[in-house]
Parts: structure tokens; sequence; C-alpha cells
């Protein structure tokens, strides 16, 4: 038994087709993969690697009652095949590929939810089953598996013609052909500058058949193996000279132009792609790249897991990152110093940001005690007032304390004592 039967364990599809479902504008809902080889491009990978990875970081919290388990499914394997990482790591992949991602349920012999499996057909087909939408999967290997649409979840983007799946990446063939056409000048240019030819006018030869054994022989005698270096030109040869090779390769301005094209298109940049992001940078992408994606795949996986009752009482897939840990050292500092003391991060919190670890009582929120909220202000005031009202009260009937050496003074019967 294959990943295949294991995540389809029994034919789904068993009811009389009627065609494909009709969208709200007609258009036909059938997506062939296209090998056109953007994944297969060196700059292309990289910008849907580097979004995969990025994204393979973030975080699944599930809110409301968790009777079934999902929190701990998704933290650990959501299908036996991929961790939490692998899992949006491929989803994001095939997202950021082909502009759609369906993610199928994994369910055991009771039809119980077990898993999510994120599939990469070679063709996706959505049809009208007794007036109920199916989606049907054609993989690279022959086999079809079939499964309601209500039950599977999807995340798109470039929405157009279809509702469900996103358009195709032709609006970028020719940016790659323009790579695919450097790629291969650069490496004939240095074919060309690499060779060493020659030319020259060889005498009392007349016959093509003659010119042709001359030149083998010279090619074999001064640029084979053991021709030491030096190459020799008899008397029968004249005006011979060296041909002289320049590579015709793009220029560094127009491969800026071809590179900046692409990273548009993924909405990326270099310093993405390098790891040099932090702060300010590093929000910006991942507010106009990771954090759509994470919305789309929150939402996509709460509707497939939960129904509308559930959903109603407060259950939800959400997937984050902490962006804080992105910051400098200088702002995690600042941060880490001006919101402890206010009573907005606990302790734990902060470890988070510097990647510490957890410590006991580590939830805890402190809050410096000189705060006041704005409208108690007066109140605040007056009640100072009127303890210092009642300290200076206290301190006016408080008796001083007894002088003995002054009571011995003030005793007749000592002094006359002392008279005597």
């Amino acid at each position: 038994m294959g990943v295949f039967e294991k995540i389809f364990k029994r034919p789904r599809l068993q009811k009389q087709v009627d065609g494909y479902f009709q969208m709200l504008d007609g258009y036909t809902p059938i997506f062939t993969d296209y090998d056109g080889g953007i994944y297969e491009m060196e700059l292309t990978r990289s910008c849907i690697h580097t979004f995969a990875n990025h994204c393979s970081k973030l975080l699944p919290a599930v809110s409301g009652p968790d009777n079934r388990g999902i929190q701990q499914m998704l933290d650990g394997k959501p299908n036996p095949y991929m961790t939490a990482a692998q899992f949006v790591y491929k989803v994001a992949t095939i997202y950021d590929a082909k502009n759609t991602c369906f993610i199928v349920p994994i369910l055991d012999e009771f039809d119980r939810l077990t898993g999510y499996y994120p599939v990469n057909p070679q063709q996706t087909e959505i049809l009208d089953v007794g007036g109920e939408a199916w989606l049907r999967y054609t993989f690279r290997n022959g086999k079809k598996a079939a499964i309601e649409l209500a039950r599977c979840g999807w995340v798109s983007k470039y929405l157009y013609n279809n509702d469900i799946i996103g358009e195709s990446n032709h609006a970028l063939h020719p940016t790659l052909q323009l790579l695919a056409t450097q790629n291969q000048g650069i490496m004939e240019g240095i074919k060309n500058s690499a060779s060493i030819r020659f030319m020259a006018t060889v005498a009392n030869l007349a016959k093509k058949e003659d010119m042709k054994k001359e030149r083998k022989q010279w090619v074999a005698d001064n640029l084979g193996p053991d021709a030491g270096g030096l190459a020799l030109f008899p008397s029968t040869y004249t005006n011979a000279q060296q041909i002289q090779s320049h590579a015709n390769i793009v220029d560094s301005e127009q491969m800026k132009i071809i590179e900046t094209r692409v990273l548009n298109y993924f909405g990326s940049n270099e310093d993405v792609l390098q790891n040099k992001t932090v702060g300010d940078a590093w929000s910006a992408y991942y507010e106009g790249k990771i954090e759509p994606f994470a919305l789309q795949l929150s939402l996509a996986m709460t509707c497939m897991t939960f129904n509308q009752n559930e959903r109603k009482r407060g259950n939800a897939i959400v997937w984050s990152a902490n962006r804080l840990q992105y910051m400098s050292n200088n702002e995690k500092l600042q941060v880490s110093s001006q919101l402890f003391d206010r009573g907005v991060l606990s302790l734990n919190m902060i470890m988070d940001i510097w990647n510490l670890p957890h410590v006991d009582d580590g939830d805890k929120r402190y809050i410096r005690k000189e705060y006041t909220e704005i409208s108690q202000l007066d109140q605040v005031a007056a009640l100072q007032e009127e303890l210092t009202a009642a300290q200076n009260q206290l301190n006016a009937t408080k008796k001083p304390p007894d002088d003995p050496e002054k009571e011995e003074d003030d005793d007749p019967e000592r002094q006359d004592q002392t008279e005597e």
C-alpha cells in the first residue's frame, strides 16, 4: 500500500457524474499543471523556497473546544509523512509555484478526520455529482481520486477567471525565456572564448580533401594532448594568425532588470533571498507576502475542519508567527524594556523574543505602581491630600514622650531632700 492508497483509502466517487460543475462566469473548472519549468529556474526556485521556508515557521493555534485533538495533530504530524513544518512548507511551495494548492482530509474507516495532506496533482477537475461539487485529481502516475469540494481546503492567488483556481504563470514566461537565453548565452560565450582558433593561407593545395586532411593533421600536431603548448607553422602556411574570440553576454544592467522582474512577480527582494532582513524590512515582507498566505490557510483549514455550528462557538485554526523575533537586538531590547513593566508582555513572552527557554512563573505580568488611569487622576490627587492631612493631624495630636529627668525635678519631696 502506497501513499495514494493511505490518503484515499476508498473510492468516494460512486455516483453519476453530471459533467463539470458550472461556475458563475461559465469558466470550465479544469486546472492542468503546466510543465514550464518555473521551479527549475535558479532565481524562481530561490524565491519560492525562501517564501516556503519562512512559512514553515508559522505556528498553529486551535481556539474553542478541541474535542478531536486537532491542536495535537497540527503540532506533531498533520499526516503520517510530514511534520507540521514540512506540511506548511509543501502547501506554500505548491501555492507559490502553481498559484493554487488543495488540502484534502485524511479520513479513517468511520469517516472521521485524522489528518491533512497537500496534493500536487497534474490535473484537477471540479465535477457536478448530483448537484454537488466534487474534486477529481489526476496524478502523474495516472491514478485518480475524488472527494467532495466542501471537505477540502484550498489557498489561491491571481483569482480572475475562476472563483477557486488561480491563473497560470504564463505572464512570467517571457521573463523566464530571457533568463534561459541569458544563461545559455553565458555558457556559449565562455566556451567560445576558451577555444583556440587560427587561420592561415596554404599554398599548393587545390583539392578540398587535401585541405581537410592538412587541417586535421595540423590540429592533431599542435592542439592535441601531446602538443606541448607550442603551435608550429611550416613554410607552406602564410599569413597565420590567431582568431580572437570575445564573449557577447548580457550586461549587468540588463541582467538586473530581468532579475527585478522575477522578484517583483514573486513579491521578494535580494535581502530576503540572502536572509538579510530584520526589523521593519522583515515586517514589510511578512505583511505583504506571508501574512496573506497565513490568513488564507487559517480560513481554509478552519472551514474544512469545523462545521458552521462549531465555528459559531469559536472553533478556528490560526497560523501565525512571532514577528518580534526578527527585530534587531536594539529593537528587541527596547520592546522588552518598554512593554514588560507596563504589563503588556509577560516574562515568558520576553524569553520568546530572545529565543530563550521559558522560566517558572514566567506567565505573570508586572506593572509599575506609579501608573494611574487618566480618568482617575483627580481621585488620586484628592486621596493623596486626604492622606497628607490625616498624617499631619496624627502628628499634632500625638503626645510627646515623657522625660525622666524632668519628672524628678518636678517632684516636691525629691526637691526637699535634695536641699537638705
